[in-house]
């Protein structure tokens, strides 16, 4: 299950739009409710504003990345092979952070997406096997060269998986699904895991998602909340480096103490640029 390829690992150039340059990350977001989480926090912690927009409530995607100094497509209970219009316009968009080299980063469904703008496929196993809880994952040699100390548990909430597109690096592999975290080029960057939430989104998760439970594989609602006071604190601390690797070429950690002290949700609405 090892990637085999001939690039050779390397840390990215240092992300354009560092935050001294007062340029927003862009938040894409999915649902009515949903917020960015301890990714919020993390990017306030390094400096960076929130432009939060969600294109299924008719949020427009901008037409480049010159004002912001990245993005993150978060997860969503759709998926990738939806026929709804702002799914196929999502994926068609992901070609401005591509050809601009800007930094982008996609979780779950937004690592999915950027799959499907590559190429690549998105499905579910035939077994129906799913990852909806912790599970492990292992970093691949090109993964610990770029951010060592990778989380050994992490926290997954999907029932399809997807290809490796031609051209991206595996950073990290698991089982059940092998591609759990890649980079395509220098700056672009899928997790098919869910660094991001809080405590109290995983509650709602775990309450709104029940219907999932007896799904092949699926842990059911209490181990979700259980493994997180186990596996979690490596989890966020590896999170921290990772969005400096992605946004800054800097995997210094950038927590701020008030993090510790404010473990609800960063920016719940968000604030618009």
């Amino acid at each position: 299950m090892r990637q085999t390829s001939d690039t050779r690992p390397r840390r990215p150039r240092a992300a354009a739009g560092a935050p001294t340059d007062d340029r927003p990350v862009l938040i894409v977001l999915h649902q009515e409710r949903s917020t960015a989480g301890r990714a919020g926090y993390l990017l306030e912690a390094r400096g960076f504003r929130l432009d939060i927009r969600r294109p299924p409530l008719g949020d427009p995607l901008p037409d480049t990345l010159d004002r912001h100094a990245g993005a993150i497509v978060f997860g969503g209970p759709m998926s990738a092979n939806d026929p709804d219009p702002f799914v196929r316009r999502e994926i068609d968009w992901l070609a401005v952070p591509l050809a601009e080299n800007r930094p982008y980063l996609g979780i779950c469904l937004g690592a999915q997406l950027l799959v499907k703008q590559l190429g690549g496929t998105v499905a579910g196993r035939e077994d129906g096997r799913v990852e909806i809880g912790w599970y492990p994952i292992a970093p691949t040699q090109e993964g610990e060269a770029l951010l060592p100390d990778w989380p050994r548990q992490v926290y997954h909430f999907h029932r399809e998986g997807c290809d490796l597109p031609s051209g991206s690096l595996r950073l990290a592999e698991g089982e059940v699904y092998p591609n759990q975290a890649f980079r395509h080029g220098e700056n672009a960057w899928g997790l098919q895991f869910h660094p991001e939430l809080t405590l109290a989104m995983m509650h709602r998760w775990a309450v709104k998602g029940a219907r999932w439970f007896d799904l092949p594989d699926a842990q059911p609602g209490r181990a979700h909340i259980a493994g997180r006071f186990v596996h979690d604190p490596p989890f966020v601390d590896w999170f921290d480096r990772f969005l400096g690797l992605v946004f800054t070429g800097d995997p210094t950690p950038a927590r701020a103490e008030a993090m510790a002290t404010r473990p609800g949700l960063a920016s719940a609405r968000g604030r618009r640029s």
